[in-house]
């Protein structure tokens, strides 16, 4: 029939209906006709090479944008390789829908093509699943995953595609009727803000304590915080602390920023505001010794569970943009300001500017063969020349993210991307493509390890079909950590003559890679070769690997969690 549709073109005109417009996946059977279809109808489709970093693309676009990052998979072995992006999406927080076919319903259980229980598979690493068992469910379906993802903490949800639901048909005026419908009832949470009578209490305990302390981080980077962060650090003159992907919400150079005192900051504080950020590996749980026993903390978190699991001194459930707004209004009202005399403001001040001074000597040095830290400080100076729009750094590596944490230098919000939550090593080629479709008008500047780069090194053939302005920067040393640094006791068996579990190929052209399929490699291995590539790649914002020889030697086993190796 001329005025019907299958469900393929259902699911993407729901999706297109409800506002979407990008899609990340690879597609296949049952799948192929529902990538086709988004196109079709406004949605641009990304296409992968695998699952696993088209899921890392969606979740982290959903970051970026406050919207569901959107994953499409085929059955089967596609969803569980989407596992991997779904599950990102759930530990970071992140807005995201994963939308996998799946067998036809009457062969269930029989051992039909890449069967699953998808359903049941993806329950630990998504927070609402749903299978559209009938054309007729689609809109609703739809509707339902990408609500959810946003609702409350956001996170990641699943639809389930039968293949026969794909296709079934219904007429084009059935379809718009179950789409005005299904927007009809879509539920739209109202942010949570805590009584006025808690954030007097929060007030409080700022304006008496003696050593303050603002954390943030990407809870607040995704609430749109900024604005509101600044305010509250420039009316109080409170020091701050911002998570590595917090960093930039307020600037990493303004003067009250304590990142360069972190040991000092965190084991002397005495009143701790901690806003969209989780007390947990990333900030020793809140506990001594790297905490004072005796903090108290003031949790910002929109997530009420959160706050009774790390049981603060005082919680404000609530979204972190209004929650500070009612802060300022209330400080605005009767003002205080520590000032730069103040002893706390003084002594962190005093800390920072003598570990920055330690660090800019170190980072002084031309250091060739290549140690981490003078590529590192290229690398910065690069980035911050070209001003505003300030580019997406994309990092990921053990020593090379560990470095850059501390040395590349974030001044706007939502501009750095790393290993996150998890600590996930994978990410950053899916990263680079979601910001690349987020932020059209930035440029995106990977750095990142060479183990780091090789989990999705394939897609740099993605950043050369889709034109996209992404510059690879890739850190290699030969290896996990630095190539074989097994002490000779170590060097035994039968098979000690093979390369060290740590070791990939000494000098690994990986420039050569995006060359391949037409892209732009350099090979770099002094200050002014790296200084040419950067200043050039930079310029012409085409996607490029720059292959940064690095000593094999430099750095450390485990970058700074040897404790945990």
């Amino acid at each position: 029939m001329a005025d019907s549709l299958d469900g393929s073109s259902l699911v993407a005109k729901s999706f297109a209906r409800f506002g979407v417009t990008h899609m990340f996946g690879v597609s296949g059977i049952p799948v192929t006709s529902v990538a086709n279809r988004a196109v079709q109808m406004g949605v641009r489709f990304v296409a992968f090479h695998n699952e696993q970093s088209a899921g890392y693309a969606a979740s982290a676009y959903g970051y970026l944008t406050g919207h569901p990052g959107l994953l499409l998979t085929v059955s089967g072995p596609g969803c569980v390789h989407g596992l991997a992006g779904l599950s990102n999406a759930m530990i970071n927080t992140w807005p995201m829908v994963m939308i996998s076919g799946s067998s036809d319903q009457k062969d269930s259980a029989r051992g039909d093509f890449q069967e699953l229980d998808q359903i049941e598979a993806v329950k630990p690493f998504s927070k609402f699943s749903v299978k559209a068992k009938d054309i007729k469910e689609i809109p609703n379906c739809v509707a339902r995953v990408l609500d959810h993802s946003v609702s409350g903490r956001p996170g990641g949800c699943y639809l389930d595609l039968p293949t026969d639901v794909l296709h079934q048909t219904i007429t084009e005026s059935e379809a718009e009727k179950l789409l005005a419908e299904a927007e009809k009832g879509r539920n739209f949470e109202e942010p949570k803000v805590p009584p006025s009578s808690e954030i007097e209490k929060a007030v409080g305990l700022l304006r008496k304590a003696e050593r303050p302390l603002i954390v943030f981080g990407k809870g607040a980077a995704y609430g749109r915080a900024e604005g509101e962060l600044r305010k509250l650090v420039e009316r109080t003159g409170i020091p701050f602390l911002p998570t590595p992907m917090g960093k930039g919400l307020v600037n990493d150079d303004h003067e009250l920023a304590a990142s360069a005192a972190r040991s000092l900051v965190l084991g002397k504080c005495d009143v701790a505001l901690v806003v969209g950020a989780r007390l947990n590996w990333l900030l020793h749980f809140g506990e001594s010794p790297k905490w004072d026993k005796d903090v108290k903390f003031i949790l910002v978190d929109v997530c009420e569970e959160e706050i009774k699991l790390r049981k603060p001194h005082l919680g404000l459930v609530g979204d972190a943009k209004k929650v500070l707004e009612m802060i300022n209004k209330a400080i605005k009202d009767d003002p205080f300001c520590l000032g730069k005399s103040h002893p706390w403001v003084e002594a962190v001040s005093k800390k920072v500017k003598h570990n920055v001074s330690r660090m800019e000597a170190q980072l002084a040095k031309d250091v060739v063969p290549f140690n981490f830290l003078t590529p590192m400080r290229i690398i910065r100076d690069a980035i911050l020349g070209l001003g505003s729009p300030a580019p997406v750094v994309v990092s990921e590596g053990a020593n090379t993210m560990d470095v850059g944490r501390s040395v590349l230098v974030q001044i706007e919000p939502r501009t750095r991307l790393d290993a996150g939550t998890w600590g996930t090593m994978g990410v950053g080629l899916g990263y680079c493509i979601a910001a690349a479709m987020a932020n059209p008008e930035r440029l995106v500047v990977a750095v990142e390890g060479d183990s780091g780069f090789g989990f999705s090194a394939m897609e740099v053939e993605t950043l050369v079909r889709y034109k996209l302005p992404v510059v690879v920067i890739v850190f290699n040393n030969g290896g996990v950590y630095g190539g074989d640094r097994r002490s000779p006791e170590e060097v035994t068996g039968p098979f000690k003559d093979d390369p060290a579990p740590t070791s990939f190929v000494p000098g690994a052209a990986y420039h050569s890679l995006i060359e391949a399929f037409g892209g732009k490699g350099y090979l770099v291995g002094t200050p002014d070769e790296l200084k040419s590539a950067l200043s050039e790649s930079f310029s012409v914002r085409k996607p490029a690997v720059i292959n940064v020889i690095i000593d094999p030697f430099a750095g450390a086993e485990s970058g700074r969690m040897q404790h945990k190796n």
